[in-house]
């Protein structure tokens, strides 16, 4: 991956969490030089482990060759549905970055109380590994965990696509728009688009 190019192009995917029995994914293609060229959407069940079949089947369907990294917002969405980035990685052959925001203390403990018989959802969190701090251009913090790309290349990516705040454009975009999607607007709803 040539991390100076302009047209290098990163898939983030944020979640709408709504409550209810599912909740929505948004998926944002954007280049490096905040040009956004493609979006796709996606559903996961809210309490179930489904997270990272569903983000493989937005990538596939995006039907995309020329994607250098994936963005998640986030590895554990939906009431603890837990994303196998490391996974994900190795299907899609593209790179994963999982990205969080706040300091914390993990959620061992939230999920052996909400899933006190669930080893292999708490197996799956403990194997996504320790967050890597990394101090952003705008002065903010964020914690990145990766496969497939260097912790160092990981920080200068994200830092790469950070216009302000703290949070990389891919990933706040993917955010709005999962945020304000109604799958009822789509005759299929988990439809990958590219724009010319």
């Amino acid at each position: 991956m040539h991390l100076p190019k302009k047209g290098l192009r990163a898939l983030g995917i944020a979640e709408s969490y709504t409550g209810s029995t599912t909740s929505t994914l948004a998926g944002i293609v954007m280049r490096k030089d905040l040009r956004i060229d493609g979006f796709c959407f996606g559903t996961v069940t809210v309490g179930g482990m489904d997270a990272t079949e569903a983000i493989i089947g937005m990538v596939n369907r995006l039907q995309r060759k020329d994607l250098n990294v994936i963005l998640l917002s986030g590895c554990v969405i939906a009431w603890f549905n837990v994303i196998d980035p490391g996974r994900i990685a190795e299907v899609t052959g593209v790179p994963a970055i999982c990205v969080t925001y706040e300091e914390s203390d993990g959620l061992a403990e939230d999920i052996r109380h909400h899933f006190p018989h669930d080893e292999l959802r708490l197996l799956a969190y403990q194997d996504l590994g320790n967050r890597n701090p990394v101090r952003l251009h705008t002065g903010q913090s964020i914690y990145l965990r990766s496969w497939g790309i260097t912790a160092d290349d990981a920080a200068r990516l994200c830092n790469d696509f950070t216009h302000e705040g703290g949070i990389p454009e891919p990933l706040r975009v993917a955010r709005l728009c999962a945020r304000s999607c109604s799958f009822s607007r789509f005759t299929e709803p988990d439809a990958g688009y590219h724009l010319p």
